[in-house]
This record gives structure tokens, sequence and C-alpha cells, in this order.
């Protein structure tokens, strides 16, 4: 098995504000390719080795994708349920001034569970760098530089094109494949909108109130405007309603996890009737599960691989690009990413995950030795 702790976490910081009683910290887990690049997770829970995990993904995700930057990730302890928006921006000022040191020198934020783009104006106004963070305004420029905003779906692009590319690999036709989605968020909806036009049958759904399934497929159009008037997909109709739960299980030949983490586990795992899994969300399968499903003929094509849509657009806004810039690098770059993990899976007859820690590790290592720091 690949070793997954060679190389971090570097630094792990906490910083705290008297004044707005802002409680939080930055988890830097490698800079050899640049500076560290992750999100600003604003949750009750939040927790340093939650980060820990999250910003050893980023690490790999930006080495396979083979951008100038490092694996990082933070968080800022509040309830943002019980907070109104003048205290959150409050505690995002906090954070980002407490920062100043180690960004965007070391660290470059961005949206992720709590913040979005609004709180990414705050943080840059804050901190004093245009480029200290990502997914910021459109409105929000320096120069000929403006934000990117990340709710354009450029993740769900990148999921769709992973699937292409691992469905003409399978050598099945896009036309008719049978696929399900858990979470209808902006990755799984993006994801599904770009399948369903493509031909592909769309039969299951879930979001965190239930799952709906039909197997004589689900109209995209009418499930989005079901889920913006009701609040759920499972009032969509025909069709049958299940736990949130079920829709790993479901009967399809591709499935999208793009929400939680975990969703395929030790208890279920034997129940999945995919023949392909692509992952929009972050670990939503543990690694000695996603092997046990390769050896059960399951092809997975891993989360930091086919996911890495976001960061390739962050790496467009953090350069000075346009949103006209923005999907066709991340088409270029997962398609020839996945490609590749395929060809060194094929050809060196291991699970997918490993070939693409292989092919990351290998640049990070290139990158430390000519940076003389190991």
């Amino acid at each position: 098995m690949v070793k997954y702790d060679e190389f971090g976490p570097e630094k792990i910081l906490s910083v705290y504000d008297p004044k707005t009683g802002m409680n939080g910290f930055v988890v830097i887990d490698n800079t050899a390719l640049g500076p560290a690049k992750g999100g600003i997770r604003m949750t009750i829970d939040v927790r340093v080795d939650e980060c820990v995990k999250l910003a050893r993904v980023m690490t790999w995700k930006c080495a396979i994708t083979e951008l100038p930057f490092g694996g990082g990730k933070s968080g800022i302890v509040a309830d943002t349920h019980k907070i109104d928006d003048a205290k959150k921006q409050e505690l995002i000022a906090a954070f980002a001034a407490a920062l100043k040191p180690i960004c965007p020198s070391l660290y470059v934020a961005a949206p992720d569970i709590g913040t979005a783009e609004k709180e990414m104006e705050t943080f840059a106004k804050s901190n004093g760098s245009h480029k200290s963070c990502t997914g910021k305004p459109k409105n929000v420029c320096e120069g000929a530089a403006c934000g990117i905003p990340h709710e354009l779906g450029s993740t769900g692009w990148g999921v769709y094109h992973a699937t292409l590319v691992a469905l003409e690999h399978q050598k099945r036709d896009v036309k008719g494949v049978t696929f399900a989605v858990d979470g209808f968020g902006n990755v799984g909806s993006f994801a599904a909108k770009y399948l369903t036009e493509k031909g592909a049958k769309l039969v299951a759904v879930s979001d965190s109130k239930g799952c709906i399934y039909n197997s004589d497929g689900i109209s995209f159009k009418e499930l989005s405007a079901v889920k913006k008037k009701t609040g759920s997909v499972i009032n969509y109709k025909p069709g049958n309603v299940l736990k949130s739960s079920d829709a790993p299980t479901v009967a399809c030949y591709v499935f999208i996890p793009a929400a939680k983490a975990d969703v395929i586990h030790a208890k279920n795992w034997k129940d999945v009737k995919a023949k392909l899994i692509v992952e929009g969300a972050n670990i939503p399968i543990m690694h000695d599960i996603e092997v046990k499903l390769h050896k059960n003929g399951v092809l997975v094509i891993p989360d930091f691989v086919a996911n890495a849509g976001g960061v390739i657009s962050s790496y467009v806004e953090y350069i000075g690009g346009s949103e006209d810039d923005v999907f066709p690098l991340i088409e270029k770059k997962i398609v020839r990413n996945t490609q590749l993990v395929l060809d060194t899976m094929t050809k060196k007859n291991i699970p997918p995950r490993d070939a693409a820690m292989q092919i990351a590790i290998e640049r990070v290592k290139k990158a430390e030795k000519s940076n003389n720091r190991r």
C-alpha cells in the first residue's frame, strides 16, 4: 500500500482574537509545490484532525493537477446557524488579519462549509492582499484580476469529464448509461446536469431529506425545479422515496458521491451495484473499502483526481485569469490526469488510488528535491 503520511503537515497554527472571540486554526500540509491551498471551514465542531486529513487531500489534488500549490485547510469554530451575518463577517475579518504573517506567502484561502464568496471578499479586504484567497465575487477586482465565484459549477464540470474518461476506459457509451448521485448541491447538481445533457439516464438522487429513485429515469430540469420550490429532491414525482443512506446501493451503472464523507463503508460496500464510482466529494470511501471494491470489479476514480475542478478554477483566479479560462482548463487537466491514472493502474495492475498517489508523490518528491528540502 502507498504511504499517506510521508510529507507533513508542516505547520498547524492556532489563532485567537479576544475582541471578537474568533477561535481558528490553519493546517499547512505541504508547500513543496507552492503556498498551501485550501478552504476555510466554519462550523461549531470543526476539528484540527479533520482538517489535517483534508489538507493532505489538497496536497495530492494540487500535485495531480500540476498546480503550483501545496495543500492546506483552515477552520473557524462558530455556529453559523446561531450568529448573524455581521458577526460572521467580523470573525472572518479577524481571522484574515491574524493570518497576515503567513497569507498569501504560505497559505491561500478559499470557501468551504460555512463560507462563500462574501466571506472571501471580507477576508481579502481584511488581509490586505487580493491573492490571499480565491472564490471572491466577480466585482472584487485588483486591476484586471477579478474574483471567480465557486458557484460556477467548476467541480461538477470536472467530475463529469472524469466520468466520461472512465466510461470510455470501460468501453461504455455514456448515452443511456444509468447513474445515481448522492448530494444535489453545487457538485452533484452540475455533474447530473452535464451527464443528462450528454444522454446518460439519472435514476436516483439524494439530499439530507432522503433519496428519490426511478428506474425509468428522472428529468433533471423538473428535479431542479422541485428542489428549488420544496427544498428536497424527495418531492419529485414519479419515484420511490428511500433513505439518504440507500443512494450508494441503488441499481445503476455509475454512482457519484458528491456530498458527505464515508458514504460507502464496511457495512454497505458489498451491496454496491455500480460498476463505476466517481468521487465528487472528499473522502467518500475509506481507502481499504476502495481496494475491496476494486477487487470486486468496481472502478473507483479517486476524489483528488475527479473533483479537482474547484482548485483549478481557484488557480485561474489566482493568476488573474477570467471565467472564460476556467472550464477549458478544467476539462484539459481532468481528462489528461484521469487517463494518466487509468493507464498507470492498468500498466502496474494496482488500484486507481494507488496509481494516482504514485503520480502525486513523485511530483511532490521531485519538488522537494529541487528545493533542497530533503
